[in-house]
């Protein structure tokens, strides 16, 4: 294993990628470029090998029976939370499972409206929305972080307002200090696009929000692989963020949620394991995180999760972001020396992550995409679920390149060399 100690340079990614099976894998005759981790990463051997011995060897349901193996299991599920957990500047009762970052953020969305029906006593009384009241997102949104908020504003009479983006997609401030207001009582918005990779004022968002009384929401899916991410620091209220996008496998996500908010929100799913007694007529729920996880929990994927977790932190996120920002400046600036190529997102290098939209003129992102997939690159086409900042931006779909920590500056140069024949391949070149 990689210490933090030791900074990535290309000896020490060279042997983080003998981990990765896929990254020996030649696709169309050649050898792999794997440019969408932005999207889903790879999946290193010990967190394979960490999931599998799971099944292998503890099988066996969490928080229920008495038997040994049961108690074996649940010891590792919750050891597994405090390492996620920890990972992000949490406590273990502030960190939700979820099957991904989508069902995160509904959970918190229809929890509050449920606040807003009445469930939930007096404790969820800070969470009721009345008509009139405003929920702000920004124009800049994954459809994740849009559409719950959609659906609660037309649940519960609320406004939904946008922060508008400039042109080059960044949120602009002066806009967010007009919205945010005495009427605000939520914030929702991503620490790092997805389109752009803009990395959001997150602290000024904040001050925002909390002096008009409005709870935070962060989309963190995009900030938490690729760099250190303190949620306590951030002062945010809610974060969510996805297992599939760090290492992890499918089907595991995460909510963090201020101790005191999680205990207050009423349950969004119901069912075994999240109470205490039930009668014919009522329930009473456990504490959070508990009173959020019903039924049958995703039990090997979390404790592959806390895998990844201990995998990016003995490489060390410091490195990783550093690693990242270099082939993410490299790719900027390969981009813009292209012909035809439209950056999406800020010109500025020190605004971005290691990711990079672009647009293709006279080429469809998907023949783009295609073109690039026939050299054994894998890249993402399409609107990134982000269909009204591709609208402000002026196009109806991108491809997008994504760096990891197993990339090198190699797989940027065979991108880049691949890339400036798309537009003569089609034709579209002058």
């Amino acid at each position: 294993m990689i210490t933090s100690t030791v900074p990535l340079d290309d000896t020490a990614v060279r042997r983080i990628r003998t981990d990765f099976a896929e990254l020996a894998k030649p696709v169309n005759g050649r050898p792999l470029v794997y440019l969408d981790s932005g999207a889903t990463s790879l999946k290193p051997a010990p967190v394979l090998d960490a999931e599998r011995a799971f099944a292998e060897t503890y099988t066996a349901a969490v928080h229920r029976g008495a038997h040994t193996l049961a108690a074996e299991a649940t010891e590792l599920f919750e050891q597994a939370r405090e390492t996620v957990a920890a990972f992000v500047g949490a406590a273990s009762d502030e960190l939700v499972w979820t099957s991904n970052a989508t069902e995160a953020i509904n959970l918190v969305a229809y929890a509050i409206g449920n606040a807003t029906a009445g469930r939930g006593g007096e404790a969820a009384a800070r969470f009721r929305l009345s008509p009139g009241d405003e929920i702000v997102v920004t124009e800049a949104e994954h459809h994740a972080n849009l559409i719950p908020w959609q659906e609660l504003a037309a649940r519960t009479g609320a406004v939904l307002r946008a922060i508008p983006v400039d042109d080059e997609g960044v949120l602009r401030l002066d806009e967010a200090t007009a919205i945010i207001g005495e009427r605000t009582r939520l914030v929702a918005f991503a620490h790092v696009s997805n389109v752009t990779a803009a990395i959001a004022p997150v602290a000024e968002l904040v001050d925002l929000a909390h002096a008009a009384g409005a709870l935070v929401v962060l989309d963190a899916c995009q900030s938490v692989p690729h760099m250190p991410v303190d949620f306590h620091a951030l002062d945010v209220d809610f974060a969510v963020f996805s297992g599939h996008k760090m290492l992890a496998p499918t089907g595991i996500g995460a909510l963090y949620g201020r101790r005191e908010l999680l205990n207050a929100l009423p349950p969004f799913l119901t069912g075994g394991s999240m109470i205490t007694t039930v009668t014919l007529e009522r329930a009473e729920y456990l504490p959070a995180p508990q009173r959020f996880e019903a039924g049958t929990q995703r039990i090997s994927q979390a404790i592959a999760f806390a895998a990844a977790c201990d995998y990016l932190s003995g490489i060390g996120l410091d490195h990783i972001a550093e690693h990242e920002h270099a082939l993410g400046r490299r790719l900027l600036e390969g981009l813009t020396q292209i012909d035809g190529i439209r950056v999406l997102g800020p010109r500025d290098a020190d605004q971005r992550t290691g990711l990079a939209s672009f647009d293709v003129d006279g080429v469809h992102a998907h023949d783009a995409g295609q073109f690039l997939d026939d050299k054994g690159i894998a890249v993402r086409v399409g609107h990134h679920c982000a269909q009204p900042l591709h609208r402000h931006l002026g196009v109806t779909a991108s491809t997008r390149a994504s760096s990891y920590l197993y990339n090198t500056l190699d797989d940027v140069e065979l991108f880049l060399e691949a890339l400036a024949d798309v537009r003569p391949f089609f034709g579209a070149g002058s």
